[in-house]
């Protein structure tokens, strides 16, 4: 690690100490001032939750105590309290997105197990169209970063991609050393370049499906507790799939002309990553099983958009295969198979065991979630949701415009998820989204994809996303350069591609 690198991260821990110290103390003491203060406005169930969601609120944002912690403290306070009944308080962690996200994490786990990420991520690169341009190379490491991520977590694909990359940059140096040319990595434009498309690919790609990033189901779970509205597995994909590109091509231009490769030939690039696909030798037992389970779940993902297109959306058969097949039983359909089909039955070794599954969950993530539909369910159902959204309103002038509301909101999202996570960030601002809207007598659902889009644009910092930590730790991004380019990804991205997104193609979408 660059010296640069060491000193950012110690002044990175100076300020989380100081974050967090001001959190633990901070956020109670503000917490029984808000309980003190009256407020004629809310019942007084509403009043109580409105001093533990400061609490919540907070300490998510300050992390005293880990971020699911807090998303368990929130219910639990709300039972202590007397604001909801303990049914009432922890049902959200029953909720069938919960599931969804469960089937998606065992999926992805098997994939990372036997192989089948790299397998892909090394078949794309070894294309003829790539060979040794570096200008390709730059693309195709992208596109593999971001295609994996729509699937299997961007954290997990940015561990994948980071050895791989760091492996095409080695090459690199060594082919300017047979020339007679020494270069230092750490100083080496292309790298840095390569390194950040990487980890922004990670995260552009986990707008495409609803699994993949939370920032996605949580909007969609928030929508099915405080909206009753349902957006299928196929509809988001829609508009994810737009994004992606759009967000990508973005990415890839601003990154290709801030870091140009100063060779149009990479020696021994196409053959390092031959030698890669061929290490992972011909197609296991377990890689075909688990591209069986993965392809069952995507087609019962997808086929509700194809039926609603072929037979029209009032189609009997597509009600009763939405009542028999939802998205966390198409999910959790896939993930159970890999228990089933095995790899040598004699033995009786399956595709994947509980214990390997366990290790692939993110437990952490699903108790955020599920701790954020309760504190947004809880909302709803005390009258608080109804006063913070007119709260909103009114401070927005009485009578928001879609634009305005989808603008706003997405600018929170955006500048709360590059400093603390976004999936924390997402539970904050979600529910207050909604509200505004619905108070506003606007579709909750335009405001409410553009924050989970804008979540995804952490681009500015390496705390903001753990892609971006991933790549950072390499040595070869100055923060400067990584806050640039963030800054520049973001704005764009927000005002050209998030914002225009949003009002036009999803609103005719589910008008």
């Amino acid at each position: 690690m660059s010296k640069e690198a060491l000193a950012v991260k110690k002044a990175e821990q100076a300020f989380d100490r100081k974050r967090r110290t001001i959190g633990l103390f901070g956020g109670p003491l503000l917490a029984i001032l808000v309980f003190l203060t009256p407020i004629e406005a809310l019942t007084i169930p509403g009043h109580k939750l409105l001093a533990i969601m400061v609490l919540v609120a907070l300490w998510w944002i300050t992390e005293p105590v880990p971020i699911p912690v807090t998303s368990l403290i929130g219910p639990t306070l709300a039972v202590i309290t007397g604001v909801v009944n303990v049914k009432t308080a922890f049902s959200a962690f029953a909720n069938p997105m919960i599931f969804l996200f469960m089937g998606g994490f065992i999926l992805a786990k098997a994939m990372m197990k036997h192989g089948l990420d790299k397998r892909f991520a090394y078949w794309l690169l070894a294309r003829k169209w790539v060979g040794s341009n570096p200008k390709r190379i730059f693309l195709a490491c992208g596109l593999a970063a971001a295609l994996c991520s729509g699937w299997v977590s961007n954290t997990a694909t940015a561990a994948m991609m980071f050895p791989i990359c760091l492996g095409l940059l080695t090459s690199i140096k060594e082919m300017f050393a047979a020339n007679g040319r020494e270069i230092d990595l750490h100083e080496y434009k292309y790298a840095t370049g390569l390194m950040l498309m990487t980890a922004y690919a990670c995260s552009i790609g986990g707008v495409l499906t609803p699994i993949g990033t939370p920032p996605n189901l949580i909007m969609l779970g928030f929508l099915s507790t405080m909206a009753d509205i349902h957006i299928s597995f196929f509809e988001w994909m829609t508009w994810g799939f737009i994004a992606m590109v759009v967000y990508f091509i973005i990415a890839y231009v601003v990154l290709s002309h801030m870091f140009p490769a100063d060779v149009d030939h990479i020696e021994g690039a196409d053959v390092f990553i031959r030698n890669k696909l061929d290490e992972l030798g011909g197609w296991t037992r377990a890689q075909k099983n688990t591209l069986f389970a993965f392809a069952v779940a995507v087609i019962l993902w997808v086929m509700p958009g194809l039926l609603s297109i072929g037979l029209g959306s009032a189609s009997p058969a597509l009600k009763m295969y939405n009542l028999l097949f939802p998205e966390a039983v198409a999910a959790m359909a896939g993930a159970l198979l890999l228990f089933l089909i095995p790899i040598d039955f004699k033995t009786r070794r399956f595709t994947l065991t509980w214990k390997e599954a366990m290790e692939g969950i993110e437990w952490g993530t699903l108790i955020l979630f599920g701790g954020g539909l309760a504190m947004g369910g809880m909302m709803y159902t005390t009258g608080l949701s109804q006063w913070v959204g007119n709260l909103i309103v009114s401070a927005m002038g009485g009578e928001p415009s879609q634009v305005g509301m989808v603008a706003i909101f997405s600018v929170m999202a955006l500048l709360l998820s590059e400093l603390t996570s976004h999936t924390a960030a997402t539970n904050m601002i979600g529910p207050l989204a909604i509200t505004a809207a619905v108070s506003a007598g606007l579709s909750p659902i335009p405001v409410s994809v553009g924050i989970a889009l804008s979540a995804s644009l952490g681009f500015m910092l390496p705390v903001s996303t753990p892609p971006n930590a991933i790549v950072y730790a390499s040595g070869y991004i100055p923060i400067t350069k990584m806050i640039h380019t963030g800054v520049i990804i973001d704005v764009v991205g927000i005002a050209c591609v998030t914002i225009p997104l949003v009002i036009y193609f999803v609103s005719w979408m589910v008008g």
